[in-house]
């Protein structure tokens, strides 16, 4: 079996080399030569998978070690019998880790507290859930838009787009869909951007072309009392320089990037190729992740609620380091930015999700260390 991959998806010629010869390729510029005697290509969001890349191809599956399908033309798979899978909900806590952390970051730099304020969650899958839970574990009253799952009869205290745009903050969760009951192609506009109250927050770690980004650009051209901070783009790798100047914290879509989070994804699609052509399962993501790094922090519980869980998530993820890396591309020419914001995906360094930091403290059953646990770090006495 011939398998052609990503080059950036972690540990893929580990995992998939009992199926076969694996080829790693740079997935943005996978071609139709590249797999024109393939049985099995897997890919990340960068790969447009349709008939002009597998017409003449004998591709039997297609893997994505992604939680998003906007890349791939699932109807021409169905047409074609070939079989198809996504991982939902791979790095779904890690992108709401990263949510956690911009929080931590602008409630420092504006000098606001968290608890009390009101957040809109557009979207509430395998993201939103994990970004309501741990926003609500911090004392903030969130307003979940979802309607989707409203269609589908879930039972919950669902609001109107309009009502989740009238929060303190904002933030985006939702596949990019651009036909359907329920489009999210521009979901947010000019008229939606109008709407947001005075000194909101405005986050976008769901796909770039959900925001409508000229009308960002223009609304933060004309009212300085909003707050955008984006990890997706449209048009990536060649995303707008002007809107980035204009952020309060850009990234280069890495919410999701946690090495956990990865690593899930791989053993994702390799548990469905495996079952797709019945053979037997010999890797698994938990042994490749337990060789990672973790970390261990030693924090003072009295040092004040926020002052502590903002130290705690920030010595494991702090989202600063990874604005100052995008930032640092303004400075090349025009037309080597394009290939920067690539290599920064491509080169990210290790992080992890909070489950993998143990956090020592004094007093760990005390309202500090119940939140941290909340957070889902590992909370342990101190020595």
């Amino acid at each position: 079996m011939k398998i052609i991959a990503d080059e950036n998806i972690p540990c893929v010629e580990q995992a998939f080399a009992s199926l076969g010869e694996v080829t790693l390729l740079p997935g943005r510029g996978m071609q139709a030569a590249d797999v024109c005697d393939a049985d099995v290509l897997l890919v990340r969001s960068v790969t447009r998978v349709d008939a002009s890349l597998l017409d003449n191809s004998p591709v039997r599956f297609v893997g994505s070690a992604t939680i998003g399908f906007d890349h791939v033309d699932r109807d021409y798979l169905q047409e074609r019998g070939i079989g198809f899978s996504t991982a939902p909900g791979s790095n779904a806590t890690s992108a709401a880790e990263y949510v956690v952390s911009v929080l931590m970051v602008l409630s420092a730099r504006q000098g606001f507290e968290l608890a009390g304020k009101t957040v809109g969650i557009i979207g509430c899958g395998n993201v939103g859930s994990r970004v309501r839970q741990r926003l609500t574990a911090l004392g903030m009253h969130c307003l979940v838009n979802d309607p989707p799952l409203e269609a589908q009869g879930v039972q919950d205290d669902f609001v109107s787009l309009e009502a989740a745009l009238q929060a303190d903050i904002v933030t985006l969760h939702v596949p990019l869909e651009r036909a359907g009951q329920f489009p999210t192609f521009h979901l947010v506009n000019t008229t939606q951007l109008q709407q947001l109250v005075p000194g909101a927050i405005f986050i976008n770690t769901a796909r770039g072309a959900v925001a409508d980004n000229r009308a960002l650009d223009d609304a933060l051209e004309h009212r300085d009392d909003l707050t955008v901070v984006l990890d997706v783009w449209e048009n990536e790798p060649a995303i707008s320089t002007g809107l980035l100047q204009k952020v309060a914290l850009g990234t280069p879509h890495i919410a999701g990037y946690s090495i956990d989070g990865k690593l899930r994804g791989t053993g994702m699609i390799y548990r469905a190729v495996c079952n797709h052509f019945d053979k037997p399962v010999q890797w698994h993501a938990t042994d490749a992740m337990a060789a990672a790094p973790a970390y261990r922090l030693t924090r003072d519980a009295e040092a004040g609620v926020l002052a502590t869980l903002r130290e705690a998530v920030l010595s494991v993820y702090d989202v600063r380091e990874d604005d100052a890396r995008l930032r640092e591309t303004l400075a090349l020419p025009d037309a080597e930015r394009s290939a920067a914001f690539d290599a920064l995906r491509k080169n990210y360094p290790i992080r992890r999700e909070f489950s993998e930091s143990t956090i020592q403290m004094q007093h760990p059953g005390n309202e500090t260390g119940m939140l941290l646990g909340k957070l889902g770090f590992r909370i342990a006495g101190a020595d």
